[in-house]
């Protein structure tokens, strides 16, 4: 019964930027969720040196 949904995952390197496969994966979940008509908030990477939040850094979802 969500409505939405954040996606989160680790990056033991500690790097926070997000790979291609990262932005690639983010898309294709924002797809399939739409199917279900769920929103999906934002995706966040962390790690040792913080976290990246997709939606604070502009990136489209």
């Amino acid at each position: 019964m969500a409505t939405a949904i954040i996606l989160s995952h680790n990056h033991p390197s500690g790097v926070l930027k997000p790979s291609k496969a990262d932005i690639y994966l983010t898309q294709k979940i924002k797809e399939a969720a739409a199917l279900l008509d769920i929103e999906l908030l934002d995706h966040l990477i962390v790690s040792s040196e913080g976290y990246y939040s997709f939606t604070q850094e502009g990136e489209k979802l």
